[in-house]
C-alpha cells in the first residue's frame, strides 16, 4: 500500500492522519505548541541540579495514558503556538536563566520541527545538555531523526503486560515498541557520562535514565519491567522507581483509583536490589503529591518570550 504525502507516521500508532488539515491521535498539527517552559526541580537529582531542568512541555501526547498526571495538556488544545525559529529562542532563553539542561516533555509528534530548533539553538550557542522526556512509546525511524542531537534520553517503561498497556492505554504493543526504541535511545548516546563542573553538582551529561512508575495492584508487571532492563542492560542505563502515582478522577477503573502503598513500593525496590540493580534513583516518602504536576496555567518564560 503506498503511504499518502502527508500521512503522519512519526509514532507507532502510525495514523496516517494530514496533519496539515487536522490533528491525528496525538492532538497535534504541523505547528509546535508548547504549554509550558520553566525551571523544573522535581526530575531525578542528576538531572534538576540545583538551578532546575529547562523543561519544555510539548502540547498533546502519541499514548495518553487514562492516569496522565498531564492530562489536561495531553489532548493538546492548551499551550501557545511557537514557530521552530521561536522554540529555538526558547532553547536560549532557558539556558540564559541558567538551567541545568534543556528538557523536551512529551516531544514525539514534533519531533522534526524539534530536530530543526535544536540545529538553529546549537549554531547560536546552545551548549547544554539536550534531554528527550517521553513515555517510551516511539518509533526507531523517528528517534533517528534526533541521532547526534540528543545527549540524554529519558524514557518510560510503563507497562511489560499486553493487557496493562492495552487497558490503560491503547496500545497493546507498548512493550514492543517502547523496548526497540530503547534499544536504539543507548545506541545512540552510549553508557552514562557525569560532569561535577557542572552547576548543582553531579549532572548527567551523558545517557539514558528509564523511567518506571509502579502502579497500585501491578507489582508483578513492575517486577518483569526491572527484570527486563537489568538483564539487558546490566548497569548502561539508570533506572527511576517511582512511587508518586497520583489517581485522577476517573470512571471504569476501580483497580487503579488508589495510591501505590509502601508495602507495594518497597517489594519492587527490594526486587531490583535483589536483581544486582545497582544504578537506580528511589523514592522515599509520600511523593504523590502535587508538587509534582506543573501549573499550566500561569508560564512566565513563554510570556517573556512572546512578548
Amino acid at each position: 500500500m503506498r503511504e499518502r504525502k502527508n500521512a503522519c507516521l512519526l509514532c507507532p500508532r502510525g495514523c496516517g492522519v494530514d496533519r496539515t488539515i487536522g490533528g491525528g491521535y496525538c492532538g497535534g498539527g504541523t505547528e509546535v505548541k508548547v504549554a509550558r517552559a520553566s525551571l523544573h526541580m522535581w526530575e531525578e537529582p542528576c538531572i534538576s541540579g540545583e538551578a532546575g531542568s529547562g523543561t519544555v512541555f510539548f502540547s498533546g501526547c502519541p499514548l495518553k495514558c487514562v492516569f496522565c498526571q498531564n492530562r489536561t495538556i495531553a489532548l493538546g488544545d492548551k499551550g501557545k503556538t511557537l514557530t521552530s525559529r521561536q522554540l529555538a529562542q526558547l532553547f536560549l532563553l532557558l539556558q540564559e536563566k541558567g538551567a541545568a539542561n534543556v528538557n523536551l516533555v512529551t516531544p514525539t509528534h514534533f519531533v522534526p520541527q524539534i530536530a530543526q530548533a535544536l540545529r538553529a539553538a546549537k549554531a547560536d550557542g546552545l551548549t547544554l545538555p539536550i534531554v528527550y522526556n517521553t513515555s517510551g512509546y516511539e518509533r526507531v525511524e523517528t528517534l533517528r531523526m534526533l541521532d547526534g542531537l540528543v545527549d540524554i534520553y529519558l524514557p518510560d517503561m510503563k507497562y511489560y503486560s499486553r493487557e496493562s498497556a492495552a487497558r490503560y492505554a491503547n496500545a497493546p504493543d507498548y512493550f514492543e515498541c517502547a523496548s526497540s526504541a530503547l534499544r536504539e535511545m543507548v545506541r545512540q548516546v552510549g553508557k552514562p557520562v557525569f560532569d561535577s563542573t557542572l552547576s548543582g553538582g553531579s549532572l548527567m551529561r551523558r545517557g539514558v535514565i528509564v523511567r518506571h512508575m509502579v502502579l497500585p495492584g501491578h507489582v508483578k508487571d513492575s517486577k518483569m519491567v526491572i527484570k527486563y532492563l537489568y538483564d539487558t542492560y546490566q548497569h548502561s542505563i539508570y533506572l527511576s522507581i517511582m512511587n508518586q502515582y497520583t489517581p485522577p478522577d476517573m470512571d471504569g477503573y476501580p483497580e487503579i483509583s488508589r495510591r501505590v502503598t509502601r508495602r507495594e513500593y518497597d517489594r519492587v525496590v527490594d526486587y531490583a536490589i535483589a536483581l544486582g540493580v545497582e544504578n537506580a534513583f528511589i523514592q522515599e516518602g509520600n511523593t504523590a503529591q502535587e508538587s509534582f504536576i506543573p501549573d499550566f496555567d500561569e508560564d512566565v518564560f513563554l510570556k517573556e518570550l512572546l512578548k
